[in-house]
């Protein structure tokens, strides 16, 4: 009987297109100013946006190739390739399938997770299933890919604020010792039509008589959700996911959050009883990259400070529909 294996963060990348935007140039955008409301309640002051002619398995690839390089494998090797998005280059085929293409991942399988901004930590709970139950799988690529910025109308300053570009890669591999030590999903989705891009799919196919009625398909917030909907539910995921590991909320070393709000953050680690010191934020310079924030916030943790061997790192994701996934690591 094969021994079975264990998932491990083997290497990370991250890619961030070089136009940046700071809120100065949205307020004209937007037509007012919103650098202090956006830096007093939300945490952000810049954002980048990709350039024209790149597309979202573009950005994928550049995140993907550094995570590769530091893993010291080739594309090749990879015998899977999760990509993370609701901002797909296509509707169909899969943009995980590009990806393969274009890192030239010959020995790979693709799929795309659409779990919107809880995605990327929902794909990293399915890899390290893979990994655990089939033999087949050594090295897996999960990713985040980004590419809001195509889907904002620039005079909704609901949303014109605040999201962005990126994207965020891990290389996971099959270890004897963890590694992963637990995840769990739920969703909300009587939220289902709170947030997301209404347009382009069966509901209301983006015909020109749409197009023409409603617009072309646009981000938009269309009813509210309570405030503290993260604060609310994210403690009792957390906890849920730290009894599968015996462990306690300050047993966790690294809390990395969906990395929309940052005052979100800071209630989270008050509630917590922990300090900003155990958590990481990126929304600040790089604004809200859905999908791609969580690995892009561990990417930019590694470089800048890194992580020991044996500390424990929780990733706990948000998302429209409304989904949500945590997922809980021992570095290595």
């Amino acid at each position: 009987m094969p021994v079975m294996k264990i998932a491990r963060i083997v290497s990370t990348g991250r890619y961030v297109p070089s136009r940046r935007m700071d809120n100065h140039e949205v307020g004209q955008r937007v037509g007012e100013p919103v650098d202090e409301w956006l830096q007093k309640n939300v945490g952000i002051k810049a954002r980048h946006v990709m350039a024209d002619d790149e597309v979202t398995s573009d950005l994928v690839q550049h995140a993907a190739t550094q995570a590769l390089t530091r893993a010291g494998l080739t594309a090749s090797d990879l015998d899977l390739i999760i990509v993370a998005t609701d901002t797909p280059d296509y509707l169909s085929p899969a943009t995980a399938t590009v990806v393969q293409h274009k890192l030239g991942a010959v020995n790979a399988g693709t799929f795309d997770v659409n779990a919107a901004c809880a995605g990327w930590v929902s794909a990293l709970d399915l890899a390290a299933r893979y990994i655990a139950t089939d033999s087949d799988y050594r090295h897996i690529l999960v990713a985040g890919g980004y590419g809001m910025t195509r889907y904002i109308d620039w005079k909704d300053k609901h949303t014109a604020t605040l999201f962005a570009d990126g994207a965020g890669a891990v290389i996971l591999g099959a270890g004897d010792a963890p590694g992963h030590l637990g995840g769990k999903l739920l969703a909300h989705g009587a939220y289902h039509d709170a947030l997301g891009i209404y347009a382009g799919g069966t509901s209301r196919p983006a015909t020109a008589q749409n197009v023409a009625e409603f617009g072309p398909p646009t981000v938009r917030f269309v009813k509210k959700f309570p405030r503290t909907f993260n604060t609310d539910h994210w403690p009792p995921l957390l906890d849920k996911v730290l009894a599968k590991a015996q462990l306690g909320r300050k047993d966790v070393d690294l809390y990395i959050f969906t990395q929309l709000n940052l005052r979100t953050v800071e209630a989270m680690m008050q509630i917590l009883d922990l300090p900003m010191e155990r958590t990481h934020c990126i929304m600040d310079k790089w604004g809200y990259t859905g999908s791609a924030c969580i690995p892009m916030a561990l990417d930019d943790v590694v470089t800048s400070r890194g992580i020991k061997p044996g500390q424990t790192v929780m990733f706990c994701a948000s998302g429209g529909g409304l989904a949500m996934a945590a997922s809980l690591w021992r570095w290595t």
